[in-house]
């Protein structure tokens, strides 16, 4: 079962996207963007970089969980994955991305 890019808007208006595995749960958040138009580069940017393990980078939160960001190649972060209680869950996260972006139907909910 394919991926799904959600695009929403936020109680602020701003546009945010969300990227769903094949099972329907969220692995990456996307950013906060002003216009739909930046919305639609941020999901294209996912799709250029999802396949590059150095775009990559996972980071500690307070409480020990891990988590990752997807950067583009300019190191500007396009999303934030949830929060893992275990490295290989964390990797697994990054894994999916990979495998669910690149075909990702994108559904409009805003």
């Amino acid at each position: 079962m394919a991926g799904k890019f959600v695009v929403n808007k936020m109680k602020n208006g701003k546009d945010f996207f969300v990227l769903k595995a094949g099972n329907g749960e969220v692995i990456l958040t996307s950013e906060a963007y002003n216009s739909n138009a930046a919305c639609m580069n941020g999901i294209e940017s996912v799709r250029n970089n999802c396949s590059d393990e150095k775009c990559f980078e996972v980071k500690e939160a307070k409480d020990g969980r891990e988590y990752f960001v997807l950067k583009a190649k300019n190191h500007q972060v396009i999303g934030r994955s949830q929060m893992y209680k275990s490295t290989s869950g964390c990797q697994n996260g990054i894994a999916s991305v990979g495998r669910s972006a690149a075909d990702a139907e994108i559904r409009d909910d805003r």
